[in-house]
């Protein structure tokens, strides 16, 4: 690993990038031979400045677990990032598009943890057994790395390119539902752009939860009851603007709404 005051420098320029809304070049490359827990340890000292000023983490998200994601950005396995309160839109709320650099949007199966998982070890039945809720939800990604030249590390030091999400307004338990045949669409200003189904992401949205309990393991995390956690997007993510009006429509689990201002 690369020593501390180079992780710093990351997490600098890339908060920066952040506040000022000017992307950077990728920073795998240009401050040594950064590995992905490297990476890791750039987003967590970002995530550590945003929680000494106030903020609050609400969950996790998953990026890249299908193979769509995989191929649109040329990334082979999956990354997590944080999930916090300043994050968050209300089911049918605004983004303030000026507030991000370069949003695209993903239509996503999310989870409310109803007690924790810590892995290794954790499985896909033990994931199902932690959830106590599913609910569809619309993930704006962001990236603070120019035009969206991303490799692995690029992105998880970037916290997984997050940007905002939407919180649900309605959850369904998980029992009788099999979370791989659930199929969602997603609609842009009334066209449709998207569509897929749940075993898009690892095969089963629940295996990515589990994936993520034991991704956590070795930098000593866990998943608390209580979290809510993003899944991965389902299809390609979508580049959107000011005026768009965003929507998600789930079998059994209902919808999720986002407009763009």
């Amino acid at each position: 690993m690369v020593d501390a005051e180079v992780i710093q420098s990351v997490a600098k320029e890339l908060r920066t990038a952040e506040e000022e809304r000017s992307p950077v070049a990728p920073v795998a490359g240009r401050f040594g031979d950064l590995t992905v827990a490297d990476a890791y340890a750039v987003q967590q000292a970002n995530i550590d400045l945003r929680l000494a000023a106030g903020d609050r983490i609400l969950g996790r998200k998953i990026g890249l677990t299908s193979l769509a994601m995989q191929a649109q950005l040329g990334v082979d396995q999956p990354d997590c990032g944080h999930l916090l309160a300043s994050m968050a839109v209300p089911n049918g709320g605004a983004v303030t598009t000026a507030e991000l650099i370069a949003p695209r949007i993903e239509l996503e199966i999310a989870f409310l943890l109803g007690r924790s998982l810590e892995g290794p070890g954790v499985t896909t039945a033990d994931a199902l057994a932690a959830t106590e809720a599913v609910f569809p939800s619309l993930e704006i990604i962001d990236s603070r790395i120019a035009d969206w030249k991303i490799g692995l590390v690029d992105t998880v030091a970037d916290n997984a390119s997050s940007g905002r999400f939407v919180m649900p307004s309605r959850l369904t338990p998980v029992r009788d539902l099999d979370l791989r045949l659930l199929g969602g669409i997603m609609e842009i200003n009334g066209v449709l752009t998207s569509w897929s189904c749940g075993a898009a992401a690892l095969g089963d949205p629940a295996a990515c939860i589990a994936w993520l309990a034991n991704s956590l393991a070795p930098y000593g995390g866990r998943l608390e009851a209580g979290e809510i956690v993003l899944s991965g997007a389902l299809d390609k993510s979508v580049p959107v603007q000011a005026g768009d009006v965003v929507r998600a429509d789930f079998d059994r689990l209902g919808s999720a709404g986002v407009r763009f201002e």
